[in-house]
């Protein structure tokens, strides 16, 4: 349930900002890992070869290509761009035994995958954009603390100097710009370009590392990717590669860590649990649960023969929001006493009044 929560906000916020969001296949040609130098760089990190009809295909370790595919599936103008195109795409790396590590560390995973093909006029706005949506996100799942590092040219690169160069220069002209401290991390950046690495901060102080934004001078270049200018020209676009998440299933790990199963309210799968104090006041809980699902809330109605104390416990214990309790005040009046999480407690509350405020949540 939490999961298809983060994936349908994240989706929504990217159709938000003009991603085109698309699918693609989980396993591709040895010809284009080939090209996209994945077989040369990567192949201790891919799984073997799968041989079908003479052909030999592999699990996709990286959503890159396919984007590309995308990209080049028809002649693009400067008219077309910037390019935005999202996926979350399963990935496949294979990471040896020892340091795998729960959800944190998987050897298949979901990538919120984005490649953005640009003019070097275009790139200023559209890093900003990105770390606009990051830091949205962010606020969302209530994480309040991170700390970025910016990556620079190692000592094997691909691609000019002057680009380097020109993307470092824009990397750190951003931060700045947004007041952002950031440590640089000399020689750290991938050898195909500079990037942003963001590790966010737990609620005991754990950092992981989660959203990377980078640019790509490697693919472009192997791939022969082109736009037209407005002079009539054919030129490379500027790559961005980045992911925000960087997986969900370390977000959601992250997330478990984070609220130590407290969710907060619009990610707990379970809202608001409704305990009678006896069996004459379950046909009324019944009905309370009834409106609560209709206004789109999540509720549930405790009728197992254990006894009040234990149902309210055993709701402290799930960490779910809200606990509304009914007895006879509360059906003869037809109000709610209700309890929350934290163990504050308000009586004699209408339904309506109660919905209204579980709205602005």
């Amino acid at each position: 349930f939490i999961r298809n929560k983060i994936e349908e906000y994240w989706k929504e916020e990217h159709i938000k900002d003009n991603y085109d969001l698309i699918f693609t296949p989980h396993i591709g040609k040895s010809d284009l890992w080939k090209k996209s130098g994945h077989l040369d760089n990567f192949s201790e990190n891919m799984f073997s070869s799968i041989d079908m009809e003479n052909n030999d295909y592999y699990l996709k370790p990286m959503n890159c290509p396919f984007h590309i595919a995308y990209y080049k599936n028809s002649l693009r103008s400067y008219r077309d761009l910037p390019m935005r195109i999202g996926e979350l795409g399963t990935v496949y790396r294979y990471e040896k035994q020892g340091v795998l590590h729960g959800l944190l560390r998987v050897r298949g995973f979901t990538q919120d995958d984005a490649h953005i093909f640009s003019t070097p006029e275009q790139v200023v706005v559209e890093f900003n954009k990105v770390l606009d949506l990051t830091f949205k996100i962010y606020e969302k799942f209530e994480f309040k603390n991170y700390k970025i590092t910016l990556s620079t040219k190692p000592e094997k690169y691909v691609g000019e100097d002057k680009d380097w160069d020109f993307a470092e220069g824009v990397l750190e002209k951003i931060l700045k710009e947004r007041s952002i401290d950031y440590e640089i991390d000399e020689g750290g950046g991938a050898f195909y370009g500079p990037k942003i690495d963001i590790h966010i901060e737990d609620a005991i102080g754990r950092l992981w590392q989660c959203t990377t934004v980078q640019f790509d001078f490697n693919l472009p270049e192997r791939f022969g990717l082109k736009y037209i200018s407005s002079e009539g020209e054919e030129v490379k676009p500027i790559m961005i590669h980045r992911a925000l998440l960087g997986s969900v299933e370390r977000f959601f790990g992250v997330l478990v860590e984070h609220f130590a199963g407290a969710f907060p309210f619009w990610l707990s799968p379970l809202q608001i649990v409704i305990i009678p104090i006896a069996d004459r006041h379950l046909d009324y809980c019944n009905e309370v649960s009834e409106k609560l699902k209709n206004a789109n809330f999540r509720a549930q109605v405790n009728d197992s023969p254990d006894r009040m104390n234990s149902k309210i416990r055993q709701a402290q214990k799930e960490k779910i929001p809200y606990m509304i309790i009914i007895g006879d005040n509360e059906f003869e009046n037809e109000e709610l006493s209700i309890r929350s999480r934290a163990g504050e407690n308000q009586n004699n509350i209408k339904l309506e009044k109660f919905i209204e405020r579980l709205s602005n949540e």
